[in-house]
């Protein structure tokens, strides 16, 4: 996987977030695209695309603070605010800012694609373009819950609950356990990752456990407090956008109205469609992402 790529393990200083260490690799010729993965992946789930992508791009895959093999602060800080999608941001805005980057192209998936969002609010001069993976906005899910994705994210319920009760839930399972079922649980089964769940599973440790719970907590607490002050003081995603879901899946199924309820949180036209798919869209339909991904990013 990512032949051609340079491996790289780089140190972030605290910058009101704790300090960390992201995993990363890099390589292919053109203008910079960041990647950003989701829960409980890494960076190897773009290992499909990034052999086509890399023909057009400098691809920059790089894990999330505490996910992978990156490293996050033990202490998710005030209302779990280490592990906010804006402290996951401005690692990798420090990142880009090291490989010599000052503004880029960034696409992400899941909790990669949260991120994302808060990255293009959060820097609005250093994103040009942003591709977001099969999410609603954080906003829009606790604002406007509804039963069925309450009974498909258990995970989300579960993992936002205090220190340490998820923790242990989830430590006391093996790992390929919790895994299986949490990423087969829309009934697709493991085939479209059966090249990548081994890595999955090595890196779902103790400290990716307690890195993502923190992540999830931040979600209903510091996350929405910020998605809220946006909101209501209408700061939006600036840059052209594109959005793509899973027609099989809980965004499509679930949901329902996906671009018209981005176009609330972007200031110009959302483009995207629902691709014919669940959740994982990058490792489930590689040939029609790399195709959405090239007609939008080198348009």
């Amino acid at each position: 996987m990512f032949e051609g790529f340079k491996k790289q393990d780089m140190k972030v200083p605290d910058q009101g977030y704790g300090e960390g260490t992201i995993r990363l690799r890099r390589g292919g010729d053109g203008p910079p695209l960041l990647l950003l993965h989701g829960n409980p992946m890494s960076h190897i789930t773009w290992n499909k695309i990034v052999p086509e992508l890399k023909k057009h791009f400098h691809i920059i895959a790089a894990d999330l603070r505490g996910y992978g093999d990156s490293i996050g602060p033990e202490d998710g800080g005030s209302n779990h605010i280490n592990y906010s999608f804006r402290a996951m941001a401005i690692d990798q805005i420090y990142v880009m800012e090291q490989c010599g980057f000052k503004s880029f192209q960034v696409a992400g998936h899941d909790r990669g694609a949260r991120t994302t969002h808060r990255m293009c609010l959060d820097h609005k001069e250093k994103i040009t373009k942003a591709a977001i993976l099969d999410i609603m906005p954080n906003r829009h899910i606790w604002t406007v819950q509804k039963k069925d994705w309450a009974k498909s994210k258990w995970h989300w319920l579960l993992m936002m609950q205090p220190y340490d009760l998820p923790e242990r839930m989830l430590s006391s399972v093996p790992a390929e356990f919790y895994l299986e079922k949490k990423m087969s649980k829309r009934g697709g089964g493991l085939d479209f990752c059966k090249d990548t769940f081994q890595e999955y599973v090595r890196c779902f440790n103790s400290k990716t456990i307690r890195a993502s719970c923190e992540d999830y907590r931040a979600s209903p607490s510091c996350d929405l407090d910020m998605d809220n002050k946006d909101y209501d003081s209408q700061s939006k995603i600036d840059c052209p956008t594109l959005v793509l879901w899973g027609g099989k899946g809980d965004t499509g199924i679930v949901w329902g109205d996906v671009i018209n309820v981005w176009q609330n949180y972007c200031s110009k036209e959302v483009v995207g469609a629902a691709v014919d798919c669940g959740h994982y869209i990058q490792e489930e339909k590689p040939e029609d992402t790399i195709n959405h991904f090239l007609n939008f990013f080198n348009k």
